[in-house]
């Protein structure tokens, strides 16, 4: 199974909050070849180091993350794909068609546009408004 996960479904994959067991539980189940995308990277490189300062861990624990992350990555794990230049083209149609009425944010926006050029079997996310957004376009989205 191909998947888009989203930096909320893999901070709470690769660290612990509120949802880590429901994304370990979606993890265990389907056992997904992720997608990965320079900006998917990026937002969740800044989300690691954004819980350092907001004191949700340690620098020592965000390091912990980003070494399996990185690890999973060389592993094969994820699959590394760059980000379409169609992506930003398809973010402002969906920016017209949904924002107003769904209050996404820009990122929201280009993580739905990059899954639907990616075509994955499903989009993972724990973002209430990226969720709306992704099934409005037709994506699959887990965990329900």
């Amino acid at each position: 199974m191909k998947v888009y996960a989203d930096s909320s479904f893999l901070l709470s994959l690769y660290s612990v909050d509120a949802h880590s067991a429901i994304a370990a539980g979606v993890a265990a189940k389907y056992q997904p070849l992720f997608l990965l995308t320079p900006l998917l990277e990026a937002e969740f490189a800044n989300a690691i180091e954004l819980g350092v300062f907001l004191r949700r861990h340690s620098t020592r624990e965000a390091r912990a993350v980003r070494e399996r992350f990185l690890s999973h990555v060389g592993s094969g794990v994820f699959l590394v794909r760059e980000l379409n230049p169609q992506a930003y083209e398809l973010a402002r149609t969906l920016s017209r068609r949904h924002t107003a009425r769904l209050g996404t944010r820009s990122l929201d926006v280009l993580h739905v546009a990059s899954a639907l050029l990616l075509r994955p079997d499903s989009f993972l996310t724990f973002d209430e408004r990226q969720r709306r957004l992704a099934r409005a376009e037709g994506l699959v989205v887990q965990p329900a």
